[in-house]
Order: C-alpha cells, then sequence, then structure tokens
C-alpha cells in the first residue's frame, strides 16, 4: 500500500474520531480540553472540526471563543461564516452581525434566514423585510422557514398580506396543513378573522390545530358565538377536542359571561378528563370568576392538585376582579412560599389591589418588581403609574413614565388620566400634545382623558377645539364619555346656554353624569323648576342615587317649603336602601381599620371599639394624675 494512501486513510479516520468526540463533549470544560488537543495536534485549523467546534461553541453560548474559533479557521466556508452569524445574532449583537453578513463572500439561504431571524427577533421587523426583498433580488429563494420567521413577527395587516401575496408568488404549498395552520394563526393575531377563516376553508386537509387556531382566533377577537359555532362544527366532523380547545370555548363562555354554556363545557371538560390540566382549570376560574361565581372559582382552585403560575393568577385576578384584594394578595404571598415565580400578569393584579391599602404597601410591591427584574416590563410599570397617580403621589407616577423605553397608548393614557384627576392639568395637557408630537394614535380613552383635564381646568377653547375635531382627526366618533366631559366643562364655566345647545343636539340619551352637573347648575342659579325638572330625570336613571333628593332637601330648605322638604326626606328614606357614606382608612402595625358611620372594621375581621379604646385611655390618664396629685379618682 502506497504511504500517502495510509497517510489519508489516517487523516480521514482522525477526523471523523475528533468530529465524534466534539459532539459527544459532555461540558465547557470537556470541549475546551479537546479543543487544546486539536491545537497541540495542528487540527484546529482543519475547516470541518473548526466549524465542528465553532459549532458546540456557540450552542453552548460562549461567545468570546466561538469568534476566537472562527478567526483561527484559515480556510472559511459558508458554514463558518453561517455559525458565525448564529452567534451574533444569539447573543444580540445585530449590528455587528449585520457587519459581518456584509462581508460574506458567499450567502446561502441559511445566511439570509438567520439574519432575518435575528432583526425580527429584537423588534426591527422592516429591516426584517428589508433583508427579505433584499434576498429575492439576488435570486434566493425563500425557504418554508424564512416565511415562518416573517409570520411569527408580522406586526401589521398589511404586511400580513403581502407575506401572504409572496408566498403564492413563490409557488408556496398553502394546502400543506403546517403552512395553513401557520397562516390562520397570523390572521388570529392580526385581528382579521375573515382571512383566517378563508384560509380554513381553503385547506384541503384539517387537523385539531387548525381548529384550535381558528377557535382560539374568534374568541380573541369578541366573535365568542361564532366560536361556539365552530366547536360545536368541530365535534360534528368527528375531530376529537383536546385540553387547549377546551380551554379556549371556556374562554369565549367567560367573556359571553354565560354560566349556563360553560357550565356545559365544563363538564364535557370533567367527562374527557381534562379538568386536571392547569390551562383548562384556570378558564374555568375565570369562567365562575366573570358570572359573579367566586365561591366555585375558589373550589375549583382548590381541588386542582397542581399549582402552576397560569392558575395561581387566574385566581389573584378573580379574586381582584371581585373586589377581594385581600385574599388575592394572601395568596399571592403563598404562591411565593411555594416557589412559583409571578409573571407581569400577576403583578400587574397585585399592584391594582395595593391601591386600595395603605401607600407603605404599594412601595413594597414596587420594591419587589425591582427585585424580580420587571421594572422594564411596559404592563407592569404602566400598573405603578396608576398605583402611585391613584395615591396621589403624581411624581413618583412621571418618574417611572419617563423611564420606560417603550410607551404603548396604554402608558400615555394611565399618565394623562392620572395627571387629571390629581389636578395636574397643565401638564395633563402637555402629555397630550407631546403624544400627538412623537406620531401617536389617539383612541377613545386619550381624549377622554384630556377632555376631563380641559373640564377640570375651565380649558373651555382648548377642549372645544378637540371635541370638535375628533372624528375628522382622529377617527374617534363622539361617545356619551365626551360629550359628559363637554357639557361639564360648559356648566363649570358658567356657559349654560351653551351647555344646553349641546345637550339638545348630542346623538346620545344623557346620561346620569350629565344631568347630576346640570342639577348642580340648576340649584346654583336658583331655578326650582329646573331643579325639580333635572332630579326627576336622575330619580329614574339611578334610583339608588341619593343626590338629587339631598339637592332638593337644601333648595326647599334655604325657600322655606317645610312640607317639601319632609316629603323629600321620607321618599329618601323609603327609596334608598343603601345609604353611600364616607369611610377613611389608616394603617396600624400591619392591619387596615375603616372608619365607616361611626363604626370601625379591621380588615382582619376583628371588631375594634374605639371608643371603649379610647375610654380605657382616659380613665388610665385620669388614675395616673391622681397618684400624682395624691387625689382620689372618680
Amino acid at each position: 500500500m502506497y504511504p500517502f494512501v495510509r497517510t489519508y486513510r489516517y487523516h480521514t479516520y482522525s477526523l471523523s474520531f475528533y468530529s465524534r468526540l466534539i459532539t459527544q463533549c459532555p461540558s465547557f470544560s470537556s470541549l475546551q480540553i479537546l479543543h487544546g488537543k486539536l491545537i497541540k495536534l495542528g487540527f484546529n485549523t482543519n475547516t470541518f472540526l473548526g466549524n465542528c467546534c465553532l459549532d458546540l461553541y456557540s450552542k453552548l453560548g460562549v461567545r468570546v471563543d466561538a469568534l476566537k474559533i472562527f478567526d483561527e479557521i484559515p480556510n472559511k466556508n459558508v458554514v463558518s461564516w453561517n455559525i458565525c452569524l448564529k452567534v451574533l445574532v444569539k447573543s444580540g449583537d445585530v449590528d455587528n452581525a449585520s457587519r459581518l453578513f456584509d462581508e460574506m463572500p458567499e450567502r446561502d439561504v441559511v445566511s439570509w434566514n438567520s439574519m432575518i431571524s435575528g432583526y425580527a427577533l429584537y423588534g426591527l421587523f422592516e429591516n426584517a423585510l428589508g433583508v427579505f426583498l433584499e434576498m429575492q433580488k439576488y435570486g434566493i429563494r425563500p425557504s418554508g422557514y424564512t416565511f415562518s420567521i416573517l409570520i411569527s413577527y408580522v406586526e401589521f395587516a398589511f404586511r400580513g398580506k403581502e407575506i401572504h401575496g409572496n408566498m403564492l408568488r413563490n409557488g408556496v404549498d398553502l394546502s400543506s396543513v403546517v403552512v395553513g395552520n401557520t397562516l390562520i394563526d397570523m390572521y388570529g393575531k392580526l385581528g382579521l378573522v375573515d382571512y383566517a377563516t378563508g384560509v380554513f376553508l381553503a385547506m384541503e386537509t384539517v387537523d385539531v390545530i387548525s381548529w384550535n387556531s381558528l377557535i382560539s382566533s374568534c374568541c380573541k377577537l369578541g366573535y365568542e358565538d361564532t366560536a361556539l359555532s365552530y366547536f360545536s362544527l368541530m365535534r360534528a366532523c368527528k375531530y376529537l377536542p383536546d385540553e387547549f380547545t377546551m380551554s379556549s370555548v371556556l374562554i369565549g363562555c367567560s367573556n359571553l359571561c354565560s354560566l349556563e354554556k360553560g357550565k356545559q363545557i365544563l363538564c364535557l371538560c370533567i367527562k374527557m378528563g381534562f379538568l386536571c390540566n392547569t390551562i383548562v382549570s384556570s378558564a374555568a376560574v375565570d369562567l365562575f370568576s366573570n358570572c359573579n361565581r367566586i365561591e366555585d372559582s375558589a373550589r375549583i382552585f382548590k381541588d386542582s392538585n397542581i399549582w402552576d403560575t397560569a392558575l395561581c393568577n387566574s385566581m389573584i385576578s378573580s379574586y381582584a376582579l371581585n373586589s377581594l384584594e385581600e385574599n388575592a394578595l394572601r395568596l399571592f404571598v403563598l404562591t411565593l412560599r411555594k416557589n412559583i415565580r409571578p409573571t407581569e400578569f400577576t403583578l400587574s393584579c397585585i399592584l391594582s389591589c395595593a391601591k386600595t391599602f395603605p401607600m407603605e404597601l404599594g412601595i413594597q410591591a414596587h420594591s419587589l418588581v425591582i427585585k424580580l427584574g420587571f421594572v422594564l416590563d411596559p404592563v407592569v410599570s404602566t400598573s405603578l403609574v396608576d398605583m402611585y397617580c391613584k395615591y396621589g403621589l403624581v411624581d413618583s407616577a412621571s418618574n417611572i413614565f419617563s423611564d420606560l423605553l417603550t410607551r404603548d397608548l396604554i402608558s400615555w393614557n394611565t399618565m394623562i388620566f392620572g395627571l387629571a384627576i390629581n389636578g395636574e392639568l397643565t401638564k395633563s395637557l402637555s402629555l397630550y400634545y407631546e403624544l400627538l408630537a412623537v406620531g401617536g394614535q389617539l383612541d377613545r380613552i386619550t381624549l377622554t382623558a384630556v377632555l376631563l383635564a380641559c373640564s377640570y381646568g375651565g380649558f373651555v377653547d382648548e377642549g372645544i377645539t378637540i371635541f370638535s375635531s375628533m372624528e375628522e382627526e382622529y377617527g374617534v366618533r363622539p361617545g356619551i364619555e365626551h360629550y359628559t366631559c363637554v357639557v361639564g366643562m360648559m356648566i363649570r364655566a358658567g356657559k349654560l346656554k351653551e351647555a344646553g345647545d349641546i345637550l339638545q343636539n348630542m346623538p346620545h340619551e344623557p346620561n346620569s353624569e350629565i344631568w347630576e352637573s346640570i342639577l348642580l347648575a340648576c340649584d346654583i342659579y336658583g331655578d326650582l323648576k329646573e331643579t325639580e325638572k333635572v332630579a326627576g330625570k336622575i330619580m329614574e336613571l339611578t334610583p339608588e342615587s341619593s343626590l338629587p333628593y339631598l339637592v332638593l332637601a337644601q333648595v326647599y330648605e334655604s325657600r322655606g317649603r317645610w312640607e317639601s322638604l319632609v316629603r323629600v326626606r321620607k321618599e329618601m328614606k323609603e327609596r334608598i336602601e343603601k345609604r353611600v357614606t364616607s369611610s377613611s382608612w389608616i394603617s396600624v402595625r400591619n392591619c387596615v381599620i375603616t372608619f365607616q358611620a361611626n363604626q370601625v372594621f379591621s380588615c382582619d375581621s376583628k371588631d375594634i371599639g374605639i371608643y371603649s379604646t379610647l375610654r380605657l385611655l382616659t380613665e388610665d390618664t385620669w388614675d395616673s394624675l391622681a397618684v400624682a396629685t395624691g387625689s382620689s379618682s372618680f
């Protein structure tokens, strides 16, 4: 046998041997030892072995060593470049990844996909789309993975339609179950139920995932009745629902507050053995909570053998929505003791509960948010802003809002509303104009908040300008909440005639809040007949309100009409079953005490006699004084 043949076989055997060793390295330290051996033998410059080491370093997340390996390979091929590109993308260094991509002597579909994935993953979807279009100019045919990346991260409906059209032009088999399911999911996320249904109907074959995607999309977008119809059709077509199907349908019943339909679905879940699944039990907890059956929600939660984040979040949210804030906080503490890590949704619920408790508890919740690393999360930060605004700590809320890296419309609305209700009316308007300057898209809530600021601040001209341009400028048709703010603004400014004109021309029936503003104005200006007329309107709309009776009683008393005064007070006593009284809260040693109607109730259900306690303190003081002076005590 010739010597060079033996050498070739030995070299080939060594390459195969060391490549198997590399792929089987159990840890970073063992890979380093093997890498040292390759350097000693001179195999580190081999392209194949270098790529193997480079790939394993990238999978272990060791960027520095991976880049050193890349530099050591003298004859880099497209695989070497692709792995290095993947390392940079995975570490979040998109800028250097882009530079490396531009330097590549040869690029295949994997190279383009890595760059598209990198841009999309870090929120640069337009850049990802630009690379996708450039890829086709270079004659590189997109793969199924290319389209799956774009579909997963698309944010706007018109972009989704463009990608769908591009798939058609590139001959992608849309009848494929996987491709069809991906498109249904995309259109569902974009809010295009009709398009999702169209894709579903065009598919030659569907599976349970197809049905699940369609039903889930309908439930999320407010088409719950349609979702229930699809569920019935799915069962009629002999498709067996799974846990995800049942949870989606339960969510639909929950959104509809349909307890009867929900019970039927829940019975089916029990029959199929799905209630032990925490996703299904979480949906059941939400169903009973939305239907004001919090006891049943608690029973399902208690009977669950497994606690996880989803189930605990549902129960905490249910307590919060049903004004059982203390129960929500207790459960939250219990989940922490069981090492169940809270999510941004958990913390948002807890922060909403903290608003009804002492400020110290809210500050502790804020500290926990920082400790858990959620301070930059937009949902949690917005909840913090809302909490501090409710506490009246506008400066703290403003600081959190200013530190937000990304501000969505909800965070803007929360801050504008918070400033308005705390009397910072000029700042509220300034923030509104700042939102316009950055190109923010306003909604009904934004305009309600800014009109409220104009109403409270007496900015009549600005308020009328904003109100008049709502539909034309922002595409928002004025609702009853906007008319309420404008009518209140006019009445506060003393422009009763203008308020009356707006009232007559508005396309909505006046609500109780509008009539209450008019009632107070009539009281101020002493118009007895109009006061009686408006008070009657409020009594019809909100029979539980005591305001019209109180205003009438005050008017009759000021005019000396004693018989009318007695009659109004008698009617109020007969009709108003529950009288709303003012309350005050104080916190003493982690116990919240409520003062209401000369009674004291504590949050831990232990009655405290405040006057008895005061009497004991007084007697103790007198006894001490008597001892000191030598006189006898009473």
